[in-house]
């Protein structure tokens, strides 16, 4: 899988902006299949400085949503207990982007939470 520069660059910012609070997004191929082109933000989400939740029948009902991206404020970019579990429901790649949030500190992980390349384009 692959992952537009553009769409990196935005969880960045999105991330940085939401800190100290957690930054929660899903993750939408369009055109290409195999490229993550950008990320979607539901209604009713709600983000804390611990963790963030959405409502998963909120989601579009077509195949474009592949996984999610958050943030986690710590620093640590490796999933939680609590990332594993949704990482299960929410789709098969992941992105962890930590603090300071920037082009080095992010990790894709699949639905099992084991750490995947997702080369940037």
């Amino acid at each position: 899988m692959k992952i537009k520069k553009e769409c990196l660059d935005a969880i960045i910012e999105s991330a940085k902006k939401m800190h100290p609070k957690e930054f929660l997004a899903f993750l939408a191929v369009r055109r290409k299949k195999d490229t993550i082109e950008e990320f979607i933000i539901l209604p009713q989400m709600i983000y804390g400085k611990r963790s963030s939740s959405f409502n998963l029948a909120l989601l579009p009902s077509d195949k474009s949503v592949v996984g999610t991206a958050h943030s986690h404020p710590s620093g640590n970019y490796f999933p939680s207990s609590e990332d594993l579990f949704s990482f299960r429901k929410s789709g098969r790649i992941h992105i962890i982007i930590a603090y300071p949030y920037n082009e080095k500190n992010w990790k894709a992980y699949d639905s099992m939470g084991k750490e995947i390349f997702l080369e940037v384009v």
